[in-house]
């Protein structure tokens, strides 16, 4: 009998917790739609210069996520992410008292950055070592906390804007948050050893029998297929994201009302809701019918949720409903791709490999946010990377169903294969794709 039955209370504390430290860190990235036209006004800058400071935040979030698995597996997840906690909030009290752009880049773009990204990858890593045989449905409750968390804080934030400023609304939060975050990280700790001998309790969940380090991982066809993947699909939701607030004004749907509110906070809200709701069922999903499959049904059903949602922009009420099926095609790819790779390359470095996984999303944050800004300003319209978005959907449904499913059957079957020494390790595997 392994650990996960003997000791159910204490691994779904667990689980709750994480959920808890990644809501608090989520406000930094999906509210950031409600600051981008208070920002450009008081800076005197353009969209595209904004956005940097949100690009920074998901660069820095991702190309250090390595780094940090790595010290989260050395330290430990409680001085890591009590640590990362600290530091997302201090981002926006500090980001409160810029005067410049720069300050903007510094505070909530790169101190935020290193705050979130322990935080984020830290979290994922250490619940799929609590949950081994429930990797999908655990990552994407935690991922859950990521979207959800903004659903509580979207009008209170709009709100405090409207009525006391950005300034004001960056401070009194990021002292929540940031102080939320804080207490949840004191409570994680390491899973017994006793974890890694649970088996997968759905047999489409199919998982290496080796744990992988990350240089066997960097050196196989298959992590840098699943690379291209999720930067694909995480660019295709961080231009929805980040560009939510301009394109909704642009289209004269911002100040419109919907069922009695504002159009804007109310389609960010519900967006939360599907986004968070989205993570835990894929993941579910993915643990009963396979990980591939599931990546062909989420992604082309994003990509004809934002062909439709394109058709009824003109409906304001349309739109808010339609932009929560987007979101709910879009937001699993971040329990989906954790769990594949955990699944693929082992448990034991699941951290730290997360971590050079996830680097896929700070590429994205550069193809989503200013290169999207910049090719609007190019075009004079939104429909070129709309359309591309939609392309990059389908292109990545079809490349999990016909591409990525082989592979990973292939290194299955060399990944089962009796190895001889440490130095053969993985040597099959990486010769069979």
């Amino acid at each position: 009998m392994t650990t996960t039955n003997t000791q159910p209370t204490g691994r779904w504390i667990q689980l709750g917790l994480g959920l808890i430290c990644m809501a608090s860190i989520s406000s930094p990235q999906y509210v950031w739609a409600l600051f981008t036209k208070p920002m450009t006004a008081a800076f005197h800058v353009g969209l595209p210069t904004i956005q940097v400071a949100f690009s920074m935040l998901i660069l820095l979030q991702a190309f250090l996520s390595p780094l940090q698995g790595w010290l989260v597996g050395k330290l430990g997840p409680r001085l890591l992410l009590s640590t990362g906690a600290l530091l997302t909030g201090l981002s926006w009290v500090l980001a409160s008292h810029v005067s410049t752009v720069t300050g903007l880049y510094l505070t909530y773009g790169l101190l935020g950055g290193v705050g979130t990204g322990m935080i984020y990858v830290g979290v994922v890593g250490h619940v799929v070592q609590w949950f081994p045989n429930r990797r999908g449905f655990a990552s994407g409750v935690v991922a859950a906390g990521y979207g959800f968390g903004a659903v509580l804080t979207t009008f209170p934030i709009s709100t405090a804007i409207k009525t006391e400023g950005y300034q004001h609304a960056l401070l009194e939060w990021g002292i929540i948050l940031g102080a939320v975050g804080f207490a949840a990280a004191l409570g994680l700790k390491r899973p017994p050893s006793a974890l890694q001998a649970a088996t997968p309790a759905y047999p489409a969940a199919k998982e290496t029998t080796r744990s992988y380090t990350s240089g066997q991982m960097l050196r196989t066809p298959l992590f840098w297929l699943m690379f291209v993947m999720m930067t694909l699909m995480a660019s295709s939701g961080l231009m929805v994201i980040s560009q939510f607030g301009a394109f909704s004004r642009d289209w004269g749907l911002a100040d419109a009302l919907v069922f009695g509110l504002p159009a804007l906070p109310l389609a960010l809200s519900i967006d939360r809701i599907t986004n968070g709701l989205t993570r835990p069922f894929f993941g579910w999903v993915s643990d009963r019918i396979g990980r591939e499959n599931t990546m062909l049904l989420a992604f082309a059903t994003e990509g004809v949720a934002i062909a439709i949602w394109l058709c009824t922009r003109g409906d304001p009420t349309a739109f808010v409903l339609m932009s929560g099926v987007v979101f709910f095609g879009w937001g699993e790819i971040f329990s989906l791709f954790p769990s594949t790779l955990t699944d693929t390359f082992g448990m034991k470095h699941a951290t730290a490999n997360y971590g050079f996984l996830y680097i896929a999303f700070g590429v994205a944050s550069v193809l989503g946010g200013p290169l999207a800004a910049l090719l609007h300003k190019e075009t004079g319209s939104w429909m070129p990377v709309f359309e591309l978005v939609i392309a990059a959907n389908f292109v990545t449904a079809l490349l999990a169903a016909f591409v990525l499913k082989p592979m990973r059957r292939r290194w299955m079957s060399a990944s089962a294969q009796p190895s001889h020494g440490r130095a053969s390790i993985g040597r099959e595997a990486l010769e069979s794709v």
